[in-house]
C-alpha cells in the first residue's frame, strides 16, 4: 500500500477546476471546507473561485508557525468540514496540512510557488518560539499546481525548488552512506522516486520562463514528496544539505530560501565525499539556474559558513551523513570550507569558458 496523492493537476488555469475536483473525487459534495489562504497570490485565487464554493469558510494565514496551525486546527472544530483546501506558498500550506491532519480531515494544496518539496510531502515545517521544527502530517489527497501563478510568483523562490529537488542526489548517498556503515535500512522504491526528481532536473537547459520546465519541477518537487511517504521519513530528500540548512536557519535566519540553501548544502556535502563529477553536475545546475553556489553570494563569510557546519550535526542527532562519518574538528572544517570554496572558484571559471 502506497499513500499518494490521488489527483494531481499542472498546468495553466488549474485552479479553475478546484470546485469540480473536490466534488468529482468525492472530497465534498456540498462544499463546505476550510480555506486556508495565504497572502498575495493565495487571496487572488480565493476571488477568483470563491463563487463555485459557496459553502467553503476562509482562514487567513499570517504565518508559518506552529500558534498558526494550532488556531486553524481550532476553526476546524467549530462545526463539520469535509476537507482542508491550502492555497498558497509553503508557509501555508504547511500550515493547512499540520491542521488537517490533527483534525482528522483530507487536506487540498493548491501551491502558487514551487520554492521546495513541501507542496508534496508528509513534513510541515513550523515556526515556534524557540525555532523552526518538522513535524510528521498526512499528505494532500490532491495538489493542484496553477502554472499562471507560478510565473507570477518571485523569480527566486520559483529557482528555490531547483536547489531542493538536486539536494535529493546528495541525501541518496548520505542514506546509502548510512546503510553501509550503521545497517540503517534503506527503501529501494524511496531512492528511485528522490532521485528520478533529481536527475529530472540536473540537466534541464531550459529555464523556469518555460512551461515545459515548470512542469518537470513541480512533478520532481511532487516526487520528492512521494519518496519521503515511501520511506517514512525524510531521509531519501534530507541529509548533511538539510542539516547546514537548519543550522544556518538557526545562526543566520532569513539569509536566504530553503530551496537555495539545499543547493548550497548539497554542493558542500557532494565536495565533501570527493564526488567531482557529480560536484561540477550540480554546480552546474545551480549556476545555470541563478542559484548561489557560495556562501558568500548569499551573504555569509567562510567563518560564518564554517560555524554552521559546525552546528549542521547537532540539529538532526538521529540523522547519519556525510559530516557525522568525518567527524571533523573546527580546524579541518575550516581547512575544507576554503577548499570548497577554492574549488568553486574553478568551477565556476569551466562553466563561463565559451
Amino acid at each position: 500500500m502506497l499513500a499518494s496523492p490521488l489527483h494531481l493537476d499542472i498546468r495553466a488555469g488549474a485552479v479553475d477546476n478546484l470546485a469540480a475536483l473536490l466534488h468529482e473525487r468525492a472530497i465534498t459534495s456540498g462544499g463546505t471546507v476550510m480555506v486556508a489562504v495565504g497572502s498575495g497570490q493565495g487571496a487572488e485565487i480565493w476571488e477568483r473561485v470563491q463563487s463555485s464554493l459557496p459553502n467553503a469558510t476562509v482562514f487567513q494565514v499570517e504565518e508559518g508557525s506552529l500558534s498558526s496551525a494550532g488556531d486553524l486546527q481550532e476553526a476546524l472544530g467549530q462545526q463539520g468540514y469535509d476537507a482542508v483546501v491550502g492555497i498558497g506558498g509553503g508557509k501555508t500550506i504547511d500550515v493547512a496540512k499540520y491542521a488537517a491532519t490533527r483534525a482528522a480531515l483530507p487536506m487540498v494544496a493548491v501551491a502558487t510557488n514551487l520554492a521546495h518539496d513541501g507542496i508534496c510531502s508528509p513534513v510541515a515545517s513550523l515556526e515556534h518560539p524557540h525555532g523552526k521544527g518538522s513535524y510528521g502530517v498526512a499528505l494532500p489527497l490532491a495538489v493542484v499546481v496553477d502554472l499562471d501563478y507560478v510565473r507570477n510568483a518571485p523569480p527566486a523562490m520559483v529557482r528555490g525548488g531547483i536547489g531542493d529537488a538536486v539536494s535529493n542526489l546528495s541525501a541518496i548517498e548520505d542514506w546509502l552512506l548510512a546503510q553501509r556503515e550503521r545497517d540503517e535500512s534503506v527503501d529501494g522504491l524511496a531512492l528511485a522516486f528522490a532521485r528520478t526528481a533529481g536527475e529530472a532536473i540536473l540537466h534541464r537547459t531550459d529555464s523556469i520562463d518555460d512551461d515545459g520546465f515548470l512542469i518537470a519541477l513541480a512533478e520532481a518537487l511532487v516526487l520528492s514528496g512521494m519518496a519521503m511517504s515511501v520511506a517514512g521519513t525524510s531521509r531519501p530528500c534530507s541529509g548533511a544539505c538539510h542539516e547546514i540548512i537548519h543550522a544556518i536557519d538557526q545562526l543566520y535566519p532569513g539569509v536566504s530560501n530553503h530551496g537555495e540553501l539545499a543547493g548550497i548544502g548539497a554542493l558542500f556535502a557532494t565536495f565533501l565525499r570527493g564526488d567531482d563529477a557529480r560536484f561540477v553536475q550540480i554546480a552546474d545546475c545551480l549556476t545555470r539556474h541563478g542559484l548561489a553556489v557560495s556562501p558568500e553570494q548569499i551573504g555569509l563569510t567562510e567563518e560564518q559558513f564554517v560555524a554552521a557546519v559546525l552546528a549542521a550535526p547537532g540539529t538532526r542527532p538521529d540523522r547519519y551523513t556525510i559530516l557525522e562519518h568525518l567527524a571533523l574538528d573546527e580546524e579541518q572544517v575550516r581547512e575544507r570550507v576554503a577548499a570548497f570554496v577554492s574549488r568553486l572558484g574553478r568551477a565556476v571559471e569551466t562553466t563561463a569558458a565559451p
